[in-house]
């Protein structure tokens, strides 16, 4: 037993080793934060395990409430679909008043969650700030004017808008299974700003839509070169005060040493909190009377840059049908604020699972979320 016991060790010692010559040593903190929690993937609870910032809120309001607030329930599909993709927290918002509002297996209206990629609106909105405050000329402002590795080739050509977008050409492949893609680099190694500046420009930019995180990552590390300000400080000023949220936010770094935020993903807070900013957009920068960020770019945003993509615009997700118009944040695992301008209606879930397929987030349970919650509004519901 103790030859076994050694032996084992020594294996395990040469693995570890191993991870840190070839460069993988961040593969030990992915084992850490998942597989030995259970899980096959990152979760939404996991920003406790890495460092964050925080993102600092100010004077609070809360959400009105819907005069007929709390008076209907799930339908029976609904509830069968939180109980099987562990949803924590679902919210249908009425002319801006909660109208129905639900937490399950152990959560409440303010318990924090990752967001993961609903956190690429935000990125955009600040790009969006920063061009209303003159940090940034505009969406062609070239990337080159603010990291020199974008100063030649196909890299020159590539714009803040074609990264806000998800156009830049870059070599990034979005992959969230595979311990040894960039995607698990960037998300539990501590030297994200060498990940990122190590990407090559491989396909025309300004051409198609490839989502891909990388373009958001660049996109926020650009924002910090152009205002002097860290994301999370910039993020707290231009919208986490003036929209008035009751919690604060976390918002996960590499690392203390090296404060680079992880700004394609991982803002984690309560869902009331993220239904803001869908309600900022919904009423096109305006809030509470307030122009916060500028109609122009807000009516773009949620318009698709190309023709071949009408699914995504800038930072902004988006679907039509016959008679709506929807657009959306959306997130790993199935975290979601969907808006229907016309309608006056947002539906927000927070949860453990998503089931959808290929690579549009609507073609799977979000839309039966959106579906099921019309109903629930349905009749005396409606006003």
């Amino acid at each position: 037993m103790k030859k076994f016991t050694s032996r084992f060790a020594l294996v395990i010692a040469i693995l570890i080793a191993a991870l840190y010559v070839t460069d993988t040593d961040y593969i030990l903190k992915a084992i850490q934060t998942v597989y030995l929690q259970g899980n096959t993937t990152a979760s939404i609870d996991d920003y406790t395990f890495f460092d964050n910032q925080t993102v600092n809120t100010g004077k609070s309001k809360a959400w009105p409430l819907h005069k007929n607030y709390n008076k209907v329930s799930s339908t029976d599909k609904l509830f069968e679909l939180h109980k099987a993709q562990g949803t924590v927290a679902f919210l249908i918002i009425k002319n801006d008043s909660i109208l129905f509002e639900k937490y399950y297996n152990g959560y409440d209206e303010n318990s924090k969650s990752n967001s993961f990629s609903m956190a690429k609106s935000y990125v955009s909105g600040l790009l969006g700030k920063a061009i209303m405050e003159g940090h940034i000329k505009g969406l062609d402002q070239p990337v080159g004017d603010f990291f020199p590795q974008y100063s030649s080739g196909l890299s020159a050509r590539v714009t803040v808008g074609d990264l806000a977008s998800m156009a830049s050409g870059s070599s990034w492949e979005e992959s969230y299974y595979s311990p040894f893609t960039i995607t698990t680099r960037a998300y539990f190694g501590k030297e994200l700003e060498k990940t990122i500046l190590g990407l090559t420009t491989v396909a025309s930019p300004g051409v198609s839509f490839k989502y891909a995180s990388g373009d958001t990552q660049l996109l926020a590390m650009v924002i910090e070169k152009a205002t002097g300000k860290k994301i999370y400080d910039y993020l707290s000023e231009s919208f986490w005060i003036p929209l008035e949220s009751e919690n604060e936010a976390l918002w996960q770094i590499d690392s203390h040493e090296n404060d680079m935020v992880k700004a394609y993903c991982c803002i984690a807070t309560n869902a009331k909190d993220f239904a803001r900013f869908g309600r900022l957009y919904k009423d096109y920068g305006k809030w509470n009377g307030k122009q916060i960020l500028d109609s122009a770019f807000v009516a773009k945003s949620i318009q698709p840059r190309f023709k071949e993509s009408p699914k995504y615009g800038y930072g902004w997700w988006l679907r039509k049908t016959e008679d709506k118009s929807f657009f959306m944040m959306e997130g790993h695992l199935g975290q979601f604020v969907v808006v229907e301008p016309r309608d006056n209606i947002m539906v927000v879930r927070l949860g453990q699972a998503k089931e959808y397929f290929g690579t549009d987030p609507y073609n799977g349970d979000i839309t039966t979320y959106i579906e099921e919650a019309y109903k629930m509004i349905e009749g005396p519901f409606k006003q």
